[in-house]
């Protein structure tokens, strides 16, 4: 199984920008998705963003999608969410995940990391 640790949260403005680490270790197979999710307080946990690591396919919710950049280091074995016209309704625990296959499903991940913080004012 794949270890995975999340850096990178914080307070920004509304219209600012952060970007968000995941440090991943163990083996990572070309098939494998890494994937960000988030969770509001009393929301379900809900997908952001995917990529797979082999071929550097992605996917990203339509919420997100033209505003935030999923990408992996594959040498440094690192991947990262970068977050740009950030709104309040981002706010949430964002949380890196690894699965077999580039889905966009909570059920389809089995590897998670501990999750970041991100608050945005207004």
């Amino acid at each position: 199984q794949v270890q995975l640790v999340e850096s990178g949260g914080g307070l920004v403005q509304a219209g600012g920008s952060l970007r968000l680490s995941c440090a991943a270790s163990g083996h990572i197979f070309s098939w494998y998705a890494m994937g960000w999710f988030r969770q509001a307080p009393g929301n379900e946990r809900e997908f952001v963003a995917a990529i797979r690591w082999g071929d550097g396919s992605t996917n990203y919710a339509a919420s997100v999608k033209g505003r935030f950049t999923i990408s992996r280091d594959s040498v440094k074995n690192m991947v990262y969410l970068q977050m740009n016209s950030l709104k309040p309704e981002d706010t949430a625990l964002y949380y890196c995940a690894a699965a077999g296959r580039l889905g966009t499903s909570r059920s389809e991940y089995d590897s998670w990391g501990q999750g970041t913080q991100v608050t945005v004012s207004s």
